[in-house]
């Protein structure tokens, strides 16, 4: 029903920026919330940023006044926009399309297939 094609992953030397894009095709419905997650080798999948459909954002503490997520113009786009990486930011990036009953962001089970995120020290 829905796919997330997620880019802008690389590799970037710390104190460097990333834009990381998630865009949602073949879907059914709007996309009213967007979380992304993090994943560390050897590590479980966590959230660093939400937006729900008003707007409101909410970050891990690890990642506030850092990165900043956002819903592009083009329906069913949505951006992290990474500053000030540091070497523990490196991982897979995932977004994950919020469950589209609600207005608040509940995780669905549409996930991206990651994009890598790599930062140098």
């Amino acid at each position: 029903q829905v796919q997330l094609v997620e880019s802008g992953g690389g590799l970037v030397q710390a104190g460097g920026s990333l834009r990381l894009s998630c865009a949602a095709s073949k879907s059914i419905f709007s996309i009213n919330s967007m979380g992304w997650y993090r994943q560390a080798p050897g590590n479980r999948r966590d959230m660093v940023a939400v937006i729900d459909s008003e707007g409101t954002t909410d970050y891990a503490d690890s990642v506030k006044g850092r990165f900043t997520v956002s819903r592009g113009n083009a329906k069913n786009m949505f951006y992290l926009q990474m500053n000030s990486l540091k070497p523990e930011d490196t991982g897979v990036y995932y977004c994950n399309a919020g469950d589209p009953v609600s207005g608040s962001y509940y995780p669905s089970d549409y996930w991206g297939q990651g994009t890598q995120v790599t930062v140098s020290s």
